[in-house]
């Protein structure tokens, strides 16, 4: 059939290519007879509007459009030519011994079709697709690593990245004091830019073996090594980033980072004031500084192993300090210094200058990417108190028994007549497990996409931009690059709705896509009843926000944009458990409030210490000291109590 219709289409472009000119050339003969003389021309110019001279532009204006149309044909088969040739080109053609092999196998083939046989055929191999690429055509997506603006990580860094980001909202959660106004604008800002980009990448991808270090992508040599080439600097912050993960994630490994301030002015030059919160890493004045900060080996069988310490620096050097231990790295950029050096471009390939051979691709940072990844592991400047001692109880102002208001919140929707949710024909749930009913009916979303635009546009009920959309669901793309994927989306959404209701949910006014104003979110719901609660004196009216916190803000998605908002929303729902206890009478409900504020936020330090508190003032103290226990250990194993360490500098 695609043969049939290839032969009418070449068919039909021949016969307008030949008629047309054909027919001009048989029917306007007669007209133009040859090139006009000058007595012509004179004739023309003083009565140019003649029959004659209008038959002729017409013809001449006929001959144009055929050159056009001729044009037009002859330059797209000329394309498509050059595409087929291209694939010809790349086509993998047979080796000579490719083919002898092919000629045996055949025959083989051949004459094991003749003789019977009893088991069953082997399966063919697959061939995967790096396996007939051809070598100049490289993929644009790296296979081991997330590419993010500004550099290039390897999957076991990306996956420690989004590990230490988690840690921070653990942090927040922990010092977050329920029933008080925020008074820290921080503890609800969004993590950097090259952060969201690094969990937006492994989003999907299982997280690397415990085995996996992270801290290098290559055994360094004995001395150390020198750093040479474009990406010099780049590999020097990944080199240094890597090793600090590797000290957050295991505790236990007091191997310090050293490195000289002139190396940290010239790496990182944004932090060099903020050093001191990161842990793990020290900064000293000169290269011999370094030594008495390092720990000494017990015996030489054990001086190389486990992870060696790295000192960083840029001042020249003839040689390592004789006084510096054996399973200790010198990473420099001094291009005297009598090391291994290693070549590496701005795309993390590295060569070993020396040998020719080629490194482990190794995980390069330009300064801008380095200061985000490095936001996620420093302290806080301000920590938590400590959970041990015995906290008394808060004292309870029943006049003051109102949610806070909070700076920081998430605005609650334009005020509208409330719409019940048995009237309403569409609603989102966000809260908990998100989902789309529709005549209580829920929708099936094909689309992970589809459903985080919900939920997205559930929280910002102003709506979004186009640019927006698609920085939030694909941070660190270029925007221009993902559009087409944003429309494909929605388009897949609104035929998906448009199948079960005639409503609308994603409506696009003003260049803004936003949720219809009649749908039902309980999210909004939420929110009113907390803005309520905290513009009134109503008795109870907290309890109006206990009731309508399902869950978390879209439980169970790890969306890089969605801490923020649903931290926002937890805080909103403690907020009202802890003004609710303050407010009653009855301790043993006092005691039931903050208890099931703990079970919303398990991590939450102050709800620790009033329930503790509370269960001292009932007579309870061996429960309130397992609290407190529990509390830390859970703590501990997420990686927020930090094991008490030297943090000397």
């Amino acid at each position: 059939m695609n043969g049939v219709r290839r032969l009418a289409g070449a068919t039909v472009v021949l016969a307008v290519l030949a008629i047309p000119p054909w027919l001009l050339t048989t029917l306007t003969r007669a007209h133009l007879p040859g090139w006009p003389t000058s007595t012509q021309l004179h004739d023309w110019l003083t009565d140019p509007l003649t029959p004659a001279t209008l038959t002729t532009g017409l013809i001449a204006v006929a001959w144009l459009l055929w050159l056009g149309m001729a044009y037009t044909v002859t330059v797209t088969a000329a394309r498509r030519l050059r595409a087929g040739a291209r694939w010809v080109r790349h086509l993998p053609l047979p080796t000579p011994w490719q083919a002898a092999a092919t000629s045996i196998a055949g025959a083989a083939a051949l004459t094991a079709a003749h003789a019977p046989s009893t088991q069953p055929s082997n399966p063919p191999t697959p061939v995967t697709a790096d396996e007939l690429q051809h070598p100049s055509d490289a993929p644009q997506t790296e296979r081991g690593g997330v590419v993010v603006p500004g550099g290039w990580l390897p999957d076991d860094t990306a996956h420690h990245i989004a590990a230490a980001a988690a840690l921070v909202w653990l942090r927040r959660r922990r010092a977050h004091q329920p029933g008080q106004p925020d008074t820290d604008a921080t503890q609800l800002t969004p993590l950097p830019a090259t952060v969201t980009a690094v969990q937006a990448a492994i989003a999907d991808q299982p997280p690397p073996p415990a085995a996996t270090t992270g801290a290098m992508q290559a055994p360094l040599p004995p001395a150390g090594i020198r750093l040479a080439g474009d990406g010099a600097d780049h590999a020097a912050r990944g080199l240094l980033i890597t090793r600090l993960l590797t000290a957050l994630r295991d505790p236990t490994d007091t191997t310090p980072v050293i490195v000289t301030s002139n190396a940290l002015a010239r790496l990182l030059p944004t932090i060099a004031d903020a050093a001191h919160t990161i842990p793990g890493l020290h900064v000293v004045d000169t290269f011999e500084q370094a030594a008495a900060l390092l720990p000494a080996p017990r015996t030489s069988a054990t001086a190389d192993c486990g992870i060696p310490s790295l000192v960083f620096t840029t001042e020249p050097a003839t040689a390592a300090p004789p006084n510096l231990p054996a399973n200790a790295r010198v990473v420099t950029l001094d291009a005297g210094a009598p090391l291994s050096t290693w070549r590496v471009d701005r795309h993390g390939h590295t060569v070993d200058h020396q040998t020719g051979q080629p490194r482990p691709r190794m995980c390069v940072l330009d300064g801008i990417a380095a200061a985000d990844l490095l936001a996620v592991l420093a302290h806080p400047t301000t920590a938590a108190p400590d959970t041990a001692a015995s906290v008394p109880v808060r004292p309870i102002n029943r006049a003051q028994a109102t949610i806070p208001r909070q700076a920081s919140r998430i605005p609650p929707p334009t005020p509208r007549q409330p719409i019940e949710a048995a009237e309403a024909a569409v609603q989102l749930r966000v809260l908990g497990r998100p989902a789309l009913l529709i005549d209580s009916n829920e929708v099936t979303i094909r689309r992970s996409a589809a459903l985080q635009i919900l939920v997205f546009l559930a929280v910002h009920p102003d709506g979004a931009t186009t640019t927006q959309l698609v920085q939030v669901l694909w941070p660190g793309l270029p925007a221009h690059t993902v559009t087409g994927r944003l429309y494909t989306t929605l388009s897949d959404l609104r035929s998906t709705i448009r199948a079960t209701s005639a409503d609308q949910v994603v409506v696009h006014t003003e260049d803004r896509y936003h949720l219809d104003p009649r749908t039902d979110v309980d999210l909004w719901r939420l929110q009113a009843a907390a803005h309520h609660s905290a513009t009134t004196d109503a008795p109870g009216s907290w309890q109006a926000v206990i009731d309508a916190y399902t869950g978390d803000l879209a439980a169970g998605h790890t969306w890089p944009w969605i801490d923020p908002p649903r931290e926002a929303t937890r805080r909103l729902v403690l907020d009202a458990h802890t003004t609710a206890a303050a407010a009653q009478t009855d301790p043993h409900e006092r005691l039931r409030l903050l208890q099931a504020a703990i079970r919303i936020d398990p991590y939450n330090q102050q709800l620790h210490q009033l329930t503790a508190g509370q269960l001292d003032a009932l007579g309870d103290t061996a429960a309130a000291a397992d609290l407190l226990h529990t509390h830390r250990q859970r703590l501990r194993l997420a990686g927020v109590l930090e094991q008490p360490t030297s943090t000397a500098r």
